[in-house]
């Protein structure tokens, strides 16, 4: 099976403070991950840990310093301004923050239509029909076309923002952080629309959380990110059942909710996120992990499979 998302050894660095004095900070330093069609993938870590930028470049929202990113086999590097235009009919993201990411001078009716507009597929008299139906898809009343974004609340901004993404018809959604703004009432109606909507539409999705309860919920499988390289990745079922990384047991003990029956016996995790302008050389999860030895300080581990999952660990199954 073809992946209809793949990237390879994904680069990108971001410049700090005034050149050629400012350092660099890497948000991403080799990442490998494929997406298969109608999978649902979830990518977790702390704030910070390039996520974000992951999604980003994945969609050629933004040009990585290195690396290839595959979309159903066609690598989006080498293909023309116009080509690209056309394959963003395939690939869509949900912003975290739904109100910045909707244009506050435009009705919601005038934010659905758009992408018809662009896109040249439907007249603005069609649009009207098409904009009635992404709201009816989305549980929203049409009488809201003629309001603005200021005037909805943030679950249904949220709402919106998933109708937008939808109006192409996409074989993939990216959800970033889609619920992590809204009180805990809104989280459940938002992840439930989600799941209907993947299942509804047979769409892909790649869900961006830093809640495991929430990827649990979602997705079929899961990757671990840390400062920038993916750490751990398994089936949603091998992963909440064992983690093996340190970090991603780490990430449990961190949920009351979701601890396990010995996390009691092991050592709290310390220390903070160390900084992307200067990471620590060999493993960059050592200063905090307490089974760090002398050849994790000195030698990068890469990620190896063990029984069904993958994990960047020298002892994993300590």
């Amino acid at each position: 099976m073809t992946p209809i998302l793949e990237v390879r050894g994904l680069q990108v660095s971001f410049a700090t403070g005034f050149l050629p004095r400012g350092r660099a900070v890497r948000a991403l330093a080799g990442v490998d991950l494929s997406v298969n069609p109608g999978e649902s993938l979830g990518l977790v870590g702390e704030s910070g840990c390039g996520k974000t930028t992951f999604a980003r470049c994945a969609l050629y929202l933004q040009q990585p310093a290195a690396g290839s990113v595959y979309f159903d086999g066609s690598d989006l590097r080498c293909i023309s301004a116009a080509e690209l235009r056309q394959r963003r009919r395939e690939f869509q993201m949900v912003f975290q923050d739904s109100f910045a990411s909707l244009d506050p001078r435009m009705t919601i009716g005038e934010i659905l239509a758009e992408p018809f507009i662009i896109h040249r597929l439907a007249t603005r008299r069609r649009c009207h029909d098409k904009v009635l139906e992404l709201l009816a898809a989305v549980a929203l009343d049409g009488s809201l076309a003629s309001r603005y974004p200021s005037e909805l609340s943030g679950g249904q901004q949220q709402r919106v923002a998933i109708a937008r993404a939808l109006a192409l018809q996409p074989r993939l959604l990216v959800a970033d952080e889609p619920v992590s703004a809204l009180d805990a009432s809104v989280q459940a109606q938002i992840l439930n629309l989600l799941a209907d909507i993947r299942k509804r539409y047979g769409l892909t999705l790649i869900l961006i959380s830093h809640s495991l309860p929430v990827v649990q919920y979602l997705c079929s499988r899961v990757a671990v990110m840390y400062l920038g390289r993916i750490v751990e990745e398994a089936s949603s079922e091998e992963f909440f059942l064992r983690p093996r990384h340190p970090y991603s047991q780490a990430l449990f003990d961190s949920m009351p909710i979701m601890r396990f029956e010995h996390a009691d016996s092991r050592p709290a995790l310390t220390g903070d996120l160390p900084s992307p302008a200067a990471p620590p050389p060999g493993c960059a999860f050592h200063p905090r992990c307490p089974k760090a030895s002398t050849r994790c300080r000195e030698e990068l581990p890469e990620l190896q499979t063990i029984q069904n999952n993958k994990v960047a660990c020298f002892f994993p199954n300590e």
